[in-house]
């Protein structure tokens, strides 16, 4: 498959399949629907965001802390939805734009997690660290 150039319409696409893929996932899929009323409207604020972050485009006007807070997330939501993104970062991005937009995703998760205060917890694998299902 011929991976797509890195710009705002790429990681539109990237965006939009990975939240098509949270969307059925058993684990995660079901406290998004729960926060989300419009998944357009997510997907594009999203876009903003990822844009804002990859391309310095200062288009995102959010606080996802404070929006994260909100929901009742585990530790365990941030493994599989970075497992998602990686997937879904390898099938449509070049190598090096996909380890670089999976490093961002890795250091948000983190100052997300810790700022939920899901770092510390007891059993919690260190983010970063691969699911293993078997």
């Amino acid at each position: 498959m011929q991976r797509l150039p890195f710009n705002e319409s790429t990681i539109a696409v990237l965006v939009d399949r990975f939240y098509d893929a949270v969307r059925v996932e058993p684990a995660i899929g079901p406290v998004f629907h729960a926060a989300i009323a419009d998944w357009n409207e997510h997907k594009q604020l999203l876009t903003s965001f990822w844009c804002s972050v990859a391309l310095g485009t200062g288009t995102y006007r959010g606080f996802p802390m404070a929006v994260h807070r909100q929901h009742p997330i585990k530790a365990m939501h941030f493994e599989q939805w970075l497992a998602l993104w990686r997937a879904t970062c390898a099938e449509l991005l070049e190598d090096a734009d996909a380890t670089r937009m999976i490093e961002y995703a890795e250091r948000i998760g983190r100052s997300l997690r810790y700022g939920l205060g899901l770092s510390g917890r007891q059993g919690a694998r260190p983010f970063g660290v691969p699911i293993v299902s078997g």
